[in-house]
C-alpha cells in the first residue's frame, strides 16, 4: 500500500510573560510607533528565569498527543527544529526526551533556523512514506529571549523575536486516503549566511568563547534587514507556486495561506504581490513576534483550535530563514 502523512494532532506552548513595546521603549532607544511599523509586532512571549526550551517543547508535545488521542509510547521518532539549542550539546530534542520519558524512542535536532520545521516535515514524511517509522513526532522550539541584545544596539533584531514551541504528530495512512502532506519543497544558499547569524561562540573560534568575543559583541544576532527582506519577498513567492505547481495546485485551490512570522510587513508583501485575500492568510506575528522554526507549528495548532482548519481544506505553509533557508509544504486537512 502506498502510503502519505497525515497530520493526526497540533500543540503549542508559549511563555506566560508579555513583552510589549512599551516594556521594550524602558530599555532601548526606540517608540512603540517604530516598532509595530516597521515588524507589525505589539508583544512578544519572553521566558521567565527557569525555563528552559525543552519545557516550552514538552507542553506543546503533550498538547498535540492529547489531541491526536495517542501516548509516548505510539511515537516512532523524534525531529526537533531549532536555532536556539538549549545547550552546546547534545540536542535540545534529547532534554525534550527526558522530559517526555520517551524510552529509547530516536531523536534528533534539525539546524534550519526559520525554515526548520518545513525541512523537519519533509523527512518526517519520507521516513513515514518509506515505512520506516508509522509515526514521526515533529517539533519546533525557540528561546531567542536569553540570547538578545536588550539595549539600543540590539534594537534591530531584539524586538522582533519570541519564545514559544509548536509541534505536529504525523501517523501514516493509505495515499488513496484523502486528508495528508502533499508535496514539500525546500532550498537553501550558503552564501548568504553571514547576512543574518550570531557568529559566536562557535567551533570557528578559538577560544570558542572569551572576553574579546563578548566585547566585539559576537555573541549576539547580526541582520542585515534589507537584505534579508529583500530575499525573503522574493524567494517565499517562487517556493509556494513551486510546491503548488508540483501538486497539480492553484493558488486558487488553497484555502489557508500560513506564513512565517518574521515580519508582518513580509507577508503583506507577498500577500498583495500574488494577490492572497486577507481572509485566506492566518497571523500571529502581533501577539508572539517571531519564535523562528516554532512559528509555523504554533500557528497550525492556533488554527486547529480556532476552527479555522476543517476537514477537506488545503493549506500552504511557507517559510523563509537564517542560512539562507526557505521552503513550501501543502496539505489537506483531516
Amino acid at each position: 500500500m502506498a502510503l502519505r502523512s497525515r497530520i493526526v494532532g497540533t500543540g503549542m506552548s508559549v511563555p506566560e510573560r508579555v513583552v510589549t513595546n512599551l516594556d521594550l521603549t524602558q530599555w532601548m532607544d526606540t517608540t512603540e510607533e517604530w516598532i509595530e511599523q516597521r515588524t507589525g509586532i505589539l508583544e512578544r512571549r519572553w521566558i521567565e528565569e527557569g525555563q528552559k526550551p525543552s519545557d516550552l517543547a514538552r507542553q506543546a508535545v503533550l498538547a498535540a498527543l492529547e489531541e491526536a488521542e495517542l501516548d509516548v509510547s505510539d511515537i516512532g521518532c523524534i525531529l526537533l527544529a531549532t536555532l536556539s539549542g538549549e545547550h552546546e550539546f547534545p540536542g535540545t530534542s534529547f532534554f525534550l526526551h527526558e522530559a517526555i520519558d520517551a524510552g529509547e524512542i530516536p531523536c534528533i535536532d534539525l539546524r534550519a533556523q526559520c525554515s526548520g520545521f518545513l525541512y523537519a516535515l519533509q523527512i518526517a514524511d519520507a521516513l513515514i512514506v518509506a515505512g520506516r517509522h508509522e509515526r514521526v513526532l515533529v517539533v519546533g522550539c525557540e528561546v531567542h529571549s536569553t540570547g538578545l541584545d536588550v539595549s539600543t544596539a540590539g534594537r534591530d533584531v531584539t524586538v522582533i523575536f519570541g519564545d514559544g514551541s509548536g509541534a505536529v504528530l504525523l501517523e501514516a495512512v493509505d495515499a488513496d486516503a484523502g486528508p495528508g502532506l502533499i508535496e514539500v519543497r525546500v532550498h537553501a544558499e550558503g552564501k548568504h549566511a553571514r547576512r543574518l547569524w550570531t557568529e559566536g561562540p562557535g567551533a570557528a573560534l578559538s577560544p570558542r568563547i572569551d572576553a574579546a568575543t563578548i566585547e566585539a559583541r559576537k555573541h549576539f544576532p547580526y541582520m542585515d534587514g534589507r537584505f534579508v527582506f529583500k530575499h525573503a519577498v522574493t524567494r517565499m513567492p517562487e517556493v509556494l507556486l513551486e510546491t503548488l505547481s508540483a501538486a497539480s495546485l492553484k493558488l486558487e485551490d488553497i484555502d489557508l495561506f500560513l506564513f512565517h512570522q518574521a515580519n508582518l510587513r513580509i507577508n503583506e508583501f507577498i500577500a498583495h504581490k500574488l494577490e492572497i485575500p486577507k481572509e485566506k492568510i492566518l497571523n500571529n506575528i502581533q501577539r508572539l513576534g517571531n519564535c523562528s522554526a516554532a512559528a509555523l507549528p504554533i500557528l497550525l495548532a492556533e488554527a486547529s483550535r480556532e476552527g479555522a482548519l476543517e476537514p477537506g481544506k488545503l493549506v500552504s505553509l511557507t517559510a523563509f530563514g537564517s542560512g539562507f533557508t526557505w521552503g513550501s509544504a501543502v496539505l489537506r486537512w483531516g
